[in-house]
C-alpha cells in the first residue's frame, strides 16, 4: 500500500495570510520551471477554479503579466501580474484585487526542494472583503491540494527525465 502524499499547513499568525508546504524529490529549477510556465498551472492547481486557456509569455519574470479562464459560481478572466520574483526561489503574483500567490523554494539537497505555497491577503485592496466570500479557508485548502499536485508533477517529469 502506498503511502498517501500530504502537504502540511504553516501557521503564519497573520490573520490575512494562509500557507502550506511540502517535500518534492526534485530541483528547485524544475519546480520553478513549473511555476514559472503558466501553461502549466492546470496541471497542479488545486483550487478547482483555473480553466485551460492561459495567455501570456512563457516564462514568467518580474512584472510578466498572464491571463487566465476561472469558474468560481461564474465564468471570467483574470489578469496576473508577477510581483516578486527571484528565479528558482520566489515567485509571486496577483491580480487587480492585489492578494497575492506566492511560491517559496528552499533547496535541501541538489534533488530535493521544501515548497512553500501562500496566500497573502493583507496586500488586498480591501483584506476583510476576502474573509466575506471565505476566501482564507477556500485557499488553504486549495494550496494544500495545490502543493500535493506540484509535487506529482515535479516527480512524474523527473521520472521521466531519468528514462
Amino acid at each position: 500500500m502506498s503511502e498517501q502524499i500530504r502537504a502540511d499547513v504553516v501557521p503564519t499568525d497573520h490573520k490575512y495570510k494562509r500557507a502550506g508546504k511540502i517535500t518534492v524529490n526534485a530541483p528547485a529549477s524544475v519546480i520553478f520551471d513549473l511555476l514559472a510556465d503558466p501553461r502549466n498551472h492546470t496541471h497542479f492547481d488545486g483550487s478547482g477554479t483555473l480553466r485551460g486557456d492561459v495567455r501570456g509569455p512563457e516564462r514568467l519574470e518580474m512584472g510578466s503579466k498572464f491571463g487566465m479562464d476561472m469558474h468560481m459560481i461564474a465564468n471570467y478572466r483574470i489578469k496576473n501580474t508577477v510581483v516578486e520574483f527571484e528565479d528558482n526561489r520566489k515567485i509571486a503574483w496577483c491580480h487587480p484585487g492585489h492578494h497575492r500567490w506566492r511560491y517559496e523554494l528552499v533547496p535541501i539537497d541538489e534533488n530535493t526542494t521544501t515548497v512553500v505555497e501562500t496566500f497573502d491577503g493583507s496586500t488586498a485592496r480591501i483584506p476583510p472583503a476576502l474573509k466575506l466570500m471565505n476566501a482564507y479557508e477556500n485557499n488553504q485548502k486549495a494550496i494544500l491540494k495545490t502543493l500535493v499536485n506540484l509535487k506529482k508533477v515535479a516527480e512524474a517529469q523527473m521520472t521521466n527525465q531519468e528514462n
